[in-house]
């Protein structure tokens, strides 16, 4: 499902069906960006913001892939190549939370399917985004933008210490890209979100984990998607055009 892209400037946003990867590709369609909206199983809610996207006057297609597979992110870009154009733009949101649990329950085969999706995917998705944007390759340069988690400085103990590692892994791939690429056009950097008002905090097992946790944030409040897809979007843009290599806090002040 989509439109034909009539904008120069193409972003793929991954795990694009809810929350703040659904945030993004609404803000991103209204910058003017023609907007490739990954999913790995939710067709409908993939469909819904695309729709929405269309309806204002924009351009959008749906994509499924899953990230952590490395042969389905090779074609998730071929895909976008052939329906929007080479990207300019990669938000590397898709991610992978499971139940609340201590490290001494936590097996390797959940550590090996929390990094699959957090660490290896991005890995992929950053490796495709080089190949298309670096102007040693004839590319045009590009932005990767990465979403990590307050959890990679918190380390979620008691809780998800393998996501806060995942997490942890994915800032040092950014800031490690950003100055292997910064001569090539093409600028990497984190947001590092908080609390934040999405459905993840179902897959943990406490869909209101926010409100219980909101009072240790000094703003005493959860953040909604929209606030953090506005600091993406900000990285995005050329009044961002010196910053690189850089997790900008989107935490309410934690």
């Amino acid at each position: 499902m989509g439109g034909e892209a009539t904008s120069s400037k193409v972003v793929l946003v991954t795990g694009g069906s809810r929350g703040i990867g659904a945030a993004t590709a609404r803000l991103s369609a209204r910058r003017g960006y023609a907007v490739a909206v990954n999913y790995r199983e939710d067709q409908a809610g993939a469909a819904a913001v695309v729709d929405g996207i269309l309806r204002e006057g924009g351009q959008a297609v749906a994509v499924q892939a899953n990230v952590a597979n490395e042969s389905e992110v090779r074609a998730l870009f071929e895909a976008v190549d052939h329906e929007l154009g080479p990207v300019s733009a990669v938000v590397n949101n898709a991610a992978r939370l499971e139940p609340q649990a201590r490290l001494e329950a936590i097996d390797g085969d959940r550590v090996r399917r929390v990094f699959a999706a957090n660490v290896f995917g991005p890995f992929a998705c950053c490796r495709e985004a080089v190949r298309r944007m670096s102007t040693r390759r004839g590319g045009e340069g590009g932005v990767i933008v990465n979403v990590s988690s307050a959890a990679a400085r918190l380390g979620s103990p008691g809780e998800y210490v393998d996501y806060a590692a995942s997490k942890g892994a994915l800032e040092t791939l950014t800031i490690g890209l950003a100055k292997e690429v910064a001569e090539e056009g093409i600028r990497v950097n984190g947001v590092r979100p908080g609390h934040i008002y999405t459905a993840m905090h179902a897959a943990g097992g406490e869909p209101g984990r926010v409100d219980r946790v909101k009072a240790l944030v000094p703003m005493k409040r959860g953040g909604q998607p929209e606030e953090v897809a506005r600091a993406i979007l900000w990285l995005l843009s050329d009044e961002a055009s010196y910053v690189t290599g850089t997790i900008l806090d989107v935490t309410g002040g934690r």
